[in-house]
C-alpha cells in the first residue's frame, strides 16, 4: 500500500533566473532535504530566458529520496499589470487613486500568458478575471 506522503509540494515565487541559496529559497528547501545548489542550478537554467520577471515554481519533492521536479507557472497577474503599465506599486487607496488605465488589447495580451493557469474557458472570462485583478490594483479598466 502506498504511503500517504510520498511528496512534499512547495510553492516559491523567485525572479527568472536568479534563484540562490539565500532566505527564503535556502530555508524553504533545506527543511524538506533538497539539494539548495541542484534546485538553483535548475531553476535559473529553465527561466534563464524569462527575463527579470517573478516566476512562480511548484516543487514536487519525492519523500524517499529527495529528488524533485519543478513546474512552472505564470507570473502573477500584479508583475503583468504592472509591467504593462510600468509602473512600481500598485495604488495605495484603489478606487480613488488610479495609477494608470489599460485597454482590452492589452489586458488580452496579459489574458492569453496567465491563460494556462487561469480558471476560465473563453477569452472573454479570462479578460474578466485581469480586470477584476487590475481594478483591484487602482488601475482604470477601459473595455
Amino acid at each position: 500500500m502506498a504511503n500517504k506522503n510520498e511528496t512534499t509540494t512547495l510553492k516559491l515565487q523567485i525572479p527568472a533566473g536568479k534563484a540562490t541559496p539565500a532566505p527564503p529559497i535556502g530555508p524553504a528547501l533545506g527543511q524538506v532535504g533538497v539539494n539548495i545548489m541542484d534546485f538553483c542550478k535548475k531553476y535559473n537554467d529553465m527561466t534563464k530566458d524569462k527575463g527579470d520577471v517573478v516566476i512562480p515554481v511548484e516543487i514536487i519533492v519525492k519523500n524517499k529520496d529527495k529528488s524533485f521536479e519543478l513546474v512552472l507557472k505564470t507570473p502573477p497577474a500584479a508583475v503583468l499589470i504592472k509591467k504593462a503599465l510600468n509602473i512600481k506599486s500598485a495604488s495605495s487607496n484603489p478606487n480613488t487613486k488610479f495609477v494608470g488605465t489599460l485597454n482590452r488589447s492589452q489586458i488580452e495580451e496579459i489574458a492569453t500568458v496567465k491563460m494556462p493557469d487561469l480558471n476560465a474557458h473563453t477569452m472573454d472570462q479570462a479578460v474578466k478575471i485581469i480586470a477584476g485583478s487590475a481594478r483591484s490594483m487602482g488601475v482604470k479598466v477601459e473595455l
